[in-house]
């Protein structure tokens, strides 16, 4: 997926696309386009081998008949599976521009769904469904050009069970959010986008891109750098990897207010055993991470309630979450970023009352309602500000799915906080890191293992 490229919901796309027909294109245009950009990618995994095109009646299924026309141009072996007839102007007469073999069902090399696209809101027939199911089965590769028939463009969720899982989904004009969000994401295979001129559009979400670090100036010092704070609890190993993280992300230095004595702690954190109120009153500190190994109960909530009210720049995780209430922020008004998993989210969309469905949804909401910039974390993450902003995180691995690797997060986020003063900005580029660092690290790593690689995904912005 194209980094920094815009992410375009069901309306927004027909709106991209009526701007380009208010400024001279058609819907015969548009589609003869995409459907010639489309078919040079099946025609390079197609390598000689047949091609089946399923197409439906709408303007999906003549991106559908253009492909089957070029690539019969070029000398593949084509047939046109069409269980309905065209009802739009631009798909008859594509349509009738084809010219080639038609079949009932087929078998062969390559499979192409065009049956339905962008914008589909209701279940397929069963019908259309197994015949979906059955052609994918009786070919060696699935390609979806825009979205898999089946599931749902602005949330990702499948409308049908057991769809198939494809080799190759092809965006046409724009990525749409169902491109970035599970459970669609893990049926798509390789994706790539097909240009067809679409141009900027206020409001669009975008695909998080590679942060454009630098190194510090000459005349930088370990409190310019960015002071990170992590507030630790009775699981002193969630909070320390919150440390590594801030620290492998650079952080000028790492404090780590305790209450206890520590033989064995790395020697580049300071432990800080004063009261945590002395020490959130250091104006010096750029950044708080509150929550990994914090713990439940009383005293967390207490030094929760005590990081609240300082109103430093704070990141929020683990425990602290499920801690924190909609009362506790009403006088906060510093930065603040919260990094919910999806259990965590459940228990905020309790607290602060959010009914909304679907991921992207959720989080916007969330950050509504608390002011703060919100990074709902898993396979596929999306990060939202109160604003209204969303950004995707491009896939990452899913070796992440490993105890201690969000606490690692929340240091990384700290530390860019700490850098930047900007939450969106930090939560930004903070998971684009931690998932770098993820990469870097290969497989089977920990989540020690992962704070270390921060330093090389760091080196890989600069």
């Amino acid at each position: 997926m194209t980094a920094g490229a815009p992410v375009l919901t069901v309306a927004q796309m027909r709106a991209a696309e009526q701007a380009l027909i208010g400024a001279g294109e058609t819907v015969a245009s548009l589609m003869e386009r995409a459907g010639q950009r489309a078919a040079e990618w099946v025609w390079r995994l197609a390598a000689s081998r047949s091609v089946t095109v399923l197409c439906g009646p709408g303007n999906n299924g003549g991106d559908g008949y253009v492909i089957a026309r070029e690539l019969a141009g070029r000398g593949a072996a084509v047939t046109v599976v069409a269980p309905l007839e065209p009802t739009t102007p631009a798909a008859i007469a594509a349509r009738a521009a084809y010219g080639g073999p038609f079949a009932e069902g087929a078998h062969g090399g390559v499979l192409v769904d065009c049956l339905f696209g962008t914008g589909l809101t209701r279940a397929l027939p069963g019908d259309l469904a197994g015949l979906l199911r059955s052609l994918a089965a009786r070919h060696d590769k699935l390609v979806a050009i825009d979205l898999p028939s089946g599931v749902e463009t602005d949330t990702g969720r499948p409308l049908n069970p057991d769809l198939p899982a494809n080799d190759l989904t092809l965006a046409l004009g724009a990525w749409k959010p169902a491109h970035a969000l599970m459970p669609a994401l893990a049926t798509l295979g390789e994706m790539r986008l097909v240009p067809i001129g679409i141009g900027e559009v206020p409001g669009a979400a975008r695909l998080i891109a590679r942060p454009r670090l630098s190194a510090p100036p000459r005349d930088a010092h370990k409190y310019s750098r960015g002071l990170v704070l992590v507030v630790e609890g009775p699981m002193t190993g969630a909070a320390l990897l919150a440390c590594a993280g801030a620290m492998h992300a650079g952080a000028g230095a790492v404090r780590l207010s305790t209450e206890r004595v520590h033989p064995a702690v790395p020697p580049d954190v300071v432990l800080r055993a004063e009261p945590l109120g002395d020490l959130l009153g250091d104006r010096r500190t750029g950044a708080v991470v509150a929550g990994p190994g914090l713990g439940r109960d009383a005293a967390a909530r207490e030094r929760l309630s005590a990081v609240l009210s300082a109103g430093r720049p704070s990141v929020i995780d683990a425990d602290a979450l499920a801690l924190l209430r909609p009362g506790d922020l009403e006088r906060f008004d510093a930065p603040l970023v919260l990094t919910p998993h999806a259990g965590e989210m459940a228990s905020l969309a309790e607290s602060f009352g959010i009914a909304a469905i679907g991921k992207v949804e959720q989080a916007r909401a969330l950050a509504r309602a608390a002011r703060a910039v919100v990074v709902f974390k898993g396979p596929d993450t999306v990060i939202a500000g109160p604003d209204g902003s969303v950004g995707f995180l491009p896939t990452a691995t899913s070796w992440l799915s490993v105890g201690g690797s969000g606490d690692v997060l929340g240091g990384v986020v700290a530390a860019r906080l700490a850098a930047t003063g900007d939450p969106f900005q930090a939560a930004s580029e903070g998971a684009w890191l931690h998932a770098e660092a993820a990469r870097l690290a290969g497989p089977a790593f920990l989540a020690s293992g992962l704070a270390r690689h921060v330093s090389a995904a760091v080196a890989s912005c600069l």
